[in-house]
């Protein structure tokens, strides 16, 4: 890990720390996470070597941050410019089975994520809506990057638009922390004590479903699409409970006709009855063919919500020039 000189840390992340950092050789501006692992007795666990293996062959697509290499370095060893961890508190104890070491992924850095673009057109000296071109060609490239992640077998489960980079040059959005979700297990709390947002959340997760399947992402994709129309969250819930209500109240309160089986997951209690809203009044500016792409992602029953490569179809997308991409 000697040949990245960090430049400063820009992040923690939900599994580590996040460098900015240069490739002393190429001059390469990278991205560096930093995740501890447990090691066991055979070395690293095969669940994280999986993981990372898949993660390389997803980052193949354009739509997905590109994972550059991966490092791991042994934090018994005490030669690493990197290794943040003070060596006189080191455990030194051989006796015990369990060893910390570090893998650091090593990513393409971009500067700037969605969440930081939306924010820019909302606050600051000059607040506009983002052009409806812009919204069409970001929610493009994100149905790709996720129709390419679920043909592949592979849930995301956490898309928000902090986790969509951005390459405002060209146009590009690209699907990051990606692929750590199941060797690490989604946190409810990030180590930083920040509370993991739920804003993104698809019911089916919030009402303790205990499976679940390419619908997580897709719900995740309506609200991230709601937001760059709106500026503004669709479901902004501060607790799992809230969060319900919030979407409760705009797509009413779910019933067994729409969602066969909602009454019996684990976490449903019996709620005020809302009636359905009209979504045209959370995004007027999105025009008919948006607002029924978008109802298509935020249908309740997870088998009847779009898949991300049938969304990629629908003619909301006709007067994009897909060839670009």
């Amino acid at each position: 890990m000697e040949k990245y000189e960090k430049l400063e840390k820009v992040g923690e992340g939900t599994y580590g720390k996040v460098y900015k950092a240069k490739d002393k050789v190429t001059g390469q501006i990278v991205a560096l996470k930093k995740t501890r692992l447990e090691m066991d007795e055979e070395g690293v666990p095969p669940t994280a070597l999986r993981e990372v293996s898949l993660l390389q062959m997803l980052s193949q697509s354009l739509y997905v941050v590109r994972l550059l290499s991966v490092e791991h370095v042994d934090a018994n060893s005490t030669n690493s410019n990197l290794d943040d961890s003070n060596p006189s508190k080191r455990n030194h104890n051989t006796t015990t089975t369990t060893n910390k070491s570090n893998l650091y992924l090593v990513f393409e850095y971009l500067d700037t994520d969605l969440k930081k673009f939306i924010d820019s057109h909302r606050k600051g000296a000059n607040p506009r809506p983002l052009p409806p071109s812009l919204i069409q060609s970001f929610l493009f490239q994100l149905c790709k990057g996720v129709a390419h992640c679920h043909s592949h077998g592979v849930l995301h489960r956490d898309l928000k638009p902090q986790n969509l980079l951005l390459d405002q040059d060209k146009g590009i959005l690209k699907i990051a922390d990606l692929g750590l979700g199941r060797a690490f297990t989604v946190p409810l709390k990030s180590y930083t004590h920040e509370i993991v947002t739920l804003w993104y959340r698809a019911p089916e997760v919030l009402l303790g479903s205990s499976h679940y399947s390419t619908g997580v992402d897709m719900w995740s994709v309506g609200c991230i699409f709601a937001e760059m129309s709106r500026r503004q969250a669709l479901f902004p819930g501060d607790s799992e409970f809230q969060q319900l209500l919030h979407i409760f109240r705009l797509l009413g309160t779910p019933t067994e006709e729409q969602w066969p089986g909602v009454t019996a997951l684990r976490d449903w209690h019996v709620y005020p009855k809302w009636e359905p809203q009209n979504l045209v009044r959370v995004v007027p500016s999105l025009g008919p063919q948006g607002v029924d792409l978008l109802s298509k992602m935020l249908k309740y029953d997870p088998a009847e919500r779009i898949s991300a490569k049938a969304a990629m179809d629908h003619p909301y997308f006709d007067s994009l020039d897909k060839s670009q991409f």
